[in-house]
């Protein structure tokens, strides 16, 4: 008997969960999985079922993180830098379906952290970790330069969304920013996962501007910033965050929303096709409320990500958190943006991001650049997860062209 494999190309019937998968292979593009150990955990999940995914994900990053520490024992650096890059990814894709009510979310969210700073120790570039003050708490920021030599070159600050990391936006799009000559400077603030990681009772705060000016404070006068060529990149959520930044932060001399939000309200109550803001008291709920809503109702998958969304956003129930959610809006600050924007967005990502795309190229003051990534390129999918190297090449193509 001959065959090819028992491992089949089969993705789940749950659409968010089959956009995770799609998720962790896209970032076989710059070393953050391998495609094989995404089929063999996904063909081990139960569609639907975010405890089945936690188990398999975690599984599989302890082993890969075990193999890279039992390699670079041996001095095979290379090596165990690659398993280190996909345990920290792996670690990633099982505290996101991880509720952040539960201790475990934390613990792999630090040990995702952990391999990821391992792997830096045998990269060819330089990174330097940081913890910036903010108020009553600090700013992760990771900080890479493509050479020590400390000349001045155009540099890129990263800031991601709702769930993504700073290790895994590296993987997305710092990398390829350093291949290109870049600094990249990676950061989050409030809510955002990896503060969440260290400082449990933050939540989202609607000026975002205040820590991309933290951030751009610490870094501008480093021998190796250029302050003529410093551009923002923000993806999915911060799409938002960037727009709100660029709106007050005149520094930022080029805007990249990955999709650009100028109401966060809108956009998400347009995940769920009615706005909970203005819901009867009968059909709100609190986070206590959740486990006992029957599953038939409320499927466990759509429990999870709810559950997340109301810690996340530091609300009691789910009509409050998009009460809360009416204040992030960027208003008629995006006439103040002035730099020259390239906007871009999924056409699979559905009318409401088109909307707020479109309006954004109309409300800003300075030059816009609009790409729409197709389902024929494969990158039509909300973040393009399903084609990052060539996300990367539209966008800093275009930067390059900008700065250059």
């Amino acid at each position: 008997e001959i065959t090819r494999s028992k491992s089949r190309v089969k993705g789940f019937g749950n659409e968010e969960m089959d956009f995770q998968l799609m998720r962790q292979l896209g970032s076989t593009s710059f070393g953050g999985a391998s495609v094989g150990e995404c089929l063999s955990a996904a063909a081990r999940i139960k569609d639907g079922d975010p405890a089945s995914w936690v188990d398999e994900f975690a599984r599989l990053a302890e082993w890969q993180m075990k193999d890279a520490h039992k390699r670079a024992s041996k001095g095979h650096t290379t090596s165990a830098r690659d398993q280190f890059l996909k345990a920290s990814n792996s670690f990633r894709a099982a505290e996101y379906y991880t509720s952040p009510l539960d201790p475990k979310h934390r613990e792999l969210g630090l040990k995702s952290r952990d391999c990821f700073i391992e792997a830096m120790k045998y990269v060819w570039h330089t990174f330097e970790e940081e913890m910036l003050t903010y108020k009553n708490i600090e700013l992760p920021v990771y900080i890479m330069t493509p050479s020590p030599e400390a000349q001045k070159r155009k540099t890129l600050l990263i800031v991601s969304g709702f769930d993504g990391t700073l290790e895994e936006e590296y993987l997305m799009h710092g990398y390829p920013a350093l291949e290109r000559g870049y600094n990249v400077v990676h950061f989050a603030g409030p809510g955002q996962m990896d503060l969440y990681r260290f400082f449990t009772h933050t939540h989202f705060e609607p000026d975002f501007e205040n820590v991309t000016k933290t951030v751009i404070d610490f870094i501008i006068d480093r021998p190796e910033i250029d302050p003529t060529k410093l551009a923002l990149m923000g993806i999915s959520v911060g799409g938002y965050f960037s727009t709100r930044s660029a709106a007050h932060e005149p520094r930022i001399k080029a805007l990249i929303p990955n999709s650009p939000i100028l109401d966060l309200h809108d956009y998400l109550s347009a995940f769920i096709g009615y706005d909970p803001a203005v819901i009867p008291d009968e059909q709100n709920f609190t986070l206590e409320d959740i486990p006992n809503i029957p599953d038939e109702y409320f499927p466990p998958e759509a429990k999870s990500r709810t559950t997340n969304l109301m810690v996340r956003y530091g609300q009691p129930t789910f009509r409050d958190t998009f009460v809360y959610l009416r204040k992030f809006a960027v208003g008629d600050a995006i006439k103040n943006i002035k730099c020259p924007c390239l906007a871009l967005v999924g056409t699979g990502e559905g009318g409401e991001p088109e909307k707020q795309f479109n309006e954004f190229a109309e409300k800003v003051s300075g030059p816009v650049t609009k790409y729409q990534f197709t389902e024929f390129e494969g990158a039509d999918t909300h973040c393009q997860v399903g084609n990052p190297s060539y996300a990367a090449a539209v966008a800093l193509d275009w930067l390059d062209e900008v700065f250059d």
